[in-house]
């Protein structure tokens, strides 16, 4: 009988290791379908909202919406602010100064697949508390600056914030928020200095001067683009210099690209990623062409063009960012507001006087600078949008 006995206890052995084996690969396979979720969770989905808000990063793998591709929706509830703004330069105030049109500021821009949201100040502010945020470039950037201010500013009480200058740069303070929104004017990025003679040197390789400004900001926004493609006549430089060489031509995206290059230089040594947040935005196109009338009494957005072409100093900026070890992130605002040909000034950069009213074409047309309230406020519904990531 003792025969049967051990056949049976066998048997139980092999059943209790067959129900061990399935139970840990039950567990395995469990353990990884919970990490596996865990790992696709997407930590700015707001499930709240209809669409998912997301932002463009050459540094981040993740799935992403592009910003920089999409329309222009017309939408009523805009501006966001009016140009009674009291932080606007005249220059921009194209109502006060007598457009007869005020479509341009009902413009919102729709990304494609995804959505950004409406300027929120106080939710800006708050997030912004006890930082500082600088934007650093040249007059189109100042264009940007004022438009941030003056979308901000009118939820904080009168004694409660204010406008402080100091040498290039000008900040707006938000009191009760400890924050400070400010300007550095540094249009070509590297230092452009007087030398012998009085001729205005371009030092391709130097940028303390200009940086030096630029040190313990929480958030740095960058731009320059216009003045390296200046014609002769505009030039804002006589020679370049780099090292000893004095210079007295050079390809501009030459020159632009050795500009940029000591830019990501001073970038990459200088700055914690873990501490400052760097965002450099694309530059804005002109519609100066046609002998400068071309944005002349526009009044629509392009709804398309019939030829994409991509400007020579996006691909030396790309270029330029692809090989930085510090993440800068790209804001591509060029293909938007190429479209945006209704959005300028025009020859409302000052007030007319009634008999100039007659002849406006007689007059200087700026199609470079925007009208506020405008189109810079929308890139920095894009840019509020990106810091909340």
């Amino acid at each position: 009988m003792a025969k049967p006995k051990f056949q049976l206890t066998q048997y139980s052995l092999f059943i209790f290791l067959v129900f061990s084996i399935l139970l840990c690969f039950f567990h395995v396979e469990a353990s990884s379908v919970l990490q596996l979720g865990l790992e696709d969770h997407e930590p700015w989905l707001n499930e709240e909202d209809e669409e998912v808000i997301m932002v463009q990063s050459s540094h981040d793998s993740r799935k992403r919406c592009d910003f920089s591709v999409g329309k222009w929706v017309y939408d009523q509830s805009y501006p966001l602010y009016d140009s009674n703004c009291p932080y606007l330069s005249t220059a921009v105030t194209c109502q006060k100064n007598g457009r007869p049109d005020s479509d341009y500021e009902k413009w919102k821009w729709k990304p494609q697949g995804c959505s950004i949201p409406r300027f929120d100040a106080l939710d800006f502010l708050g997030r912004m508390r006890k930082k500082r945020i600088m934007l650093v470039g040249d007059s189109i950037m100042r264009n940007q600056w004022e438009s941030l201010v003056c979308l901000v500013q009118g939820v904080i009480p009168n004694g409660r914030k204010r406008v402080m200058y100091s040498g290039p740069s000008m900040a707006f303070h938000a009191m009760d928020f400890e924050t400070s929104i400010e300007f550095s004017w540094a249009p070509l990025l590297v230092e452009l200095k007087k030398g012998p003679e009085n001729k205005r040197i371009l030092h391709l390789d130097l940028i303390q001067e200009n940086a030096k400004y630029w040190r313990n900001v929480d958030i740095l926004v960058f731009d320059s683009a216009h003045w390296w493609t200046h014609s002769d006549q505009w030039s804002s430089w006589d020679y370049f210099m780099e090292g000893n060489n004095l210079l007295k031509s050079m390809n501009p995206m030459v020159a632009y690209q050795k500009g940029l290059t000591t830019w990501s230089k001073w970038v990459d040594s200088n700055l914690d990623p873990r501490k400052t947040r760097v965002i450099f935005r694309s530059m804005s196109p002109r519609h100066n062409r046609e002998n400068g009338w071309k944005c002349y009494n526009q009044k629509q957005p392009l709804a398309f063009f019939s030829h994409q072409h991509v400007p020579e100093q996006l691909l030396v900026l790309q270029g330029v960012l692809r090989r930085m070890r510090f993440p800068v992130f790209l804001q591509d605002i060029t293909t938007m507001t190429a479209l945006r040909r209704d959005g300028h000034p025009s020859v409302y950069s000052r007030a007319m006087a009634e008999e100039e009213k007659q002849h406006p074409r007689d007059f200087s047309s700026d199609c470079s600078h925007w009208c506020l309230p405008g189109v810079p406020d929308i890139w920095n519904e894009m840019l509020s949008a990106l810091l909340k990531q």
